[in-house]
């Protein structure tokens, strides 16, 4: 088999792997009901098969990320299938609602690894494949976007047809087919750190590692008000955890994240900026629309589902249109076509505070995906760019954690907003905030750079 035959069937293999967690992210929303009736519970209890899930992956990526870098990245996502496989066969026996929970959370642990490791692999197969980095990520981006778009429609037809456990059992034959393929056909990984356990161990900034899971799931915790009453308490402890992580960071002689180099280098940080402001623009979108059509134009959830998916449809168009316009005229031209177009559609938004036809919700949607398909695959070739390859498992791992935070900060807004009411004046007022965040990320696209090399 040629180099370039293998090179395509191994980002084949990362890109179905890379997609079990938006898959599972979203797919879960459909069978909350049936597990409330399962295990007799009231809505706030529930939402936790979702919290636990969101959370230990947002904590999780950066972590999973440090270990591709430092122990090879076909190893770790080998690892992380086999554990979504295992976990997913077992779930379906859990005796009560904390062993879901579990499950999902070591779900979201072994989904985790699939990105970062994607990301550090990407250079070694646009060699094999003589191409440029953009095509596997292209592939990769249209992965994460398809399987967020259909797990709402997967998961109805599984809940209907068998119940909530062939929700995890979908991803055993999943998990098991992306490893083998990735262990078929992928290149095998370069030499890496070796030693004793106790000198891996002490490298390993266990203190850092643990500020740093610790703070990120107390933030996310207050940010969604996991536990009520408690929110000012999570988030002081998240301050406090990044304090003491900081100074470990900047003490100790092989961090975790080196905060230092982190610091010099602009164009990470910009990538990173850009990427929570416009994923909070597009979850403002993605959570609060479907609200809106549900509630104030009165849609059957259904149909509404029907009315988002232009949305994911168009960005698997565009992406690989996204793809051939980024090795022709660069990222950063891309990158800033894509927040114009991103601010035009989100300004285009406001015609739902007068209208809720379908055919204008369903131009809206399809709209939206425009930006989405190109500001996400130039955001992901960006931070390719500018992370040192050595550190672009790590550097993808919190690139994954920016989403999240952007999502998490979107649903925020949308409570807020919402609060009084879900109707077309209040989503007016949202459509100016996020007027107001694109013009934030169109300054944040200009001041983007490529990553001189060193």
């Amino acid at each position: 088999m040629s180099n370039p035959s293998r090179a395509g069937l191994a980002v084949a293999g990362l890109s179905l792997g890379t997609s079990l967690n938006p898959l599972n992210s979203s797919m879960i929303a459909v069978a909350l009901v049936v597990l409330r009736e399962d295990f007799r519970l009231d809505v706030a209890t529930v939402t936790w098969v979702i919290t636990a899930f969101y959370i230990t992956s947002a904590a999780g990526q950066p972590l999973m990320g440090r270990l591709a870098d430092r122990f090879g990245p076909r190893r770790l996502f080998m690892l992380g299938m086999a554990l979504v496989a295992v976990t997913c066969a077992l779930a379906p026996f859990s005796p009560n609602f904390v062993f879901v929970c579990i499950a999902r959370a070591l779900m979201a642990l072994g989904t985790a690894t699939a990105y970062p490791s994607a990301v550090v692999m990407v250079g070694a197969l646009a060699r094999q494949a003589n191409s440029t980095s953009t095509r596997p990520l292209g592939r990769i981006q249209m992965a994460n976007t398809s399987g967020a778009a259909v797990g709402p429609v997967v998961g109805g037809l599984l809940v209907s047809l068998v119940g909530w456990e062939a929700l995890f059992l979908i991803n055993v034959p999943l998990a098991l087919a992306a490893l083998f393929i990735v262990r078929r056909f992928a290149p095998a990984d370069h030499a890496r750190e070796q030693g004793s356990v106790a000198t891996l161990l002490r490298d390993s900034d266990i203190p850092g590692i643990l500020a740093f899971t610790g703070g990120m799931v107390l933030l996310l915790m207050g940010l969604l008000n996991a536990l009520p009453g408690l929110r000012w308490g999570l988030l002081g402890g998240a301050m406090a955890l990044a304090v003491l992580f900081a100074w470990r960071e900047l003490s100790f002689g092989k961090p975790f994240l080196d905060l230092r180099l982190l610091g010099r280098n602009r164009p990470l940080l910009l990538v990173y900026l850009g990427f929570v402001l416009f994923s909070c623009v597009y979850y403002f979108a993605f959570f609060g629309l479907p609200q809106l059509l549900q509630e104030a134009a009165g849609y059957d959830p259904g149909v509404v589902g029907g009315l988002m998916l232009p949305l994911a449809a168009m960005s698997v168009v565009i992406t690989p249109l996204a793809v051939r316009a980024i090795d022709r005229s660069g990222v950063r031209r891309v990158l800033i076509v894509g927040v114009v177009l991103l601010t035009v559609a989100a300004a285009a938004l406001w015609l739902l505070t007068a209208s809720f036809a379908v055919l204008l919700v369903l131009a809206l949607t399809a709209l939206m995906g425009v930006p989405y398909g190109s500001v996400s695959i130039a955001s992901n070739q960006g931070l390719y760019l500018s992370a040192a390859p050595q550190d672009r498992g790590v550097a993808a791992g919190i690139f994954q954690t920016c989403r999240y935070v952007g999502a998490i900060g979107a649903t925020v807004m949308i409570g807020i907003f919402y609060g009084d009411g879900v109707n077309q004046e209040n989503w007016g007022r949202m459509v100016l905030v996020m007027l107001g965040l694109c013009a934030v990320t169109f300054v944040v696209a200009l001041l983007w750079r490529e990553r001189k090399a060193a």
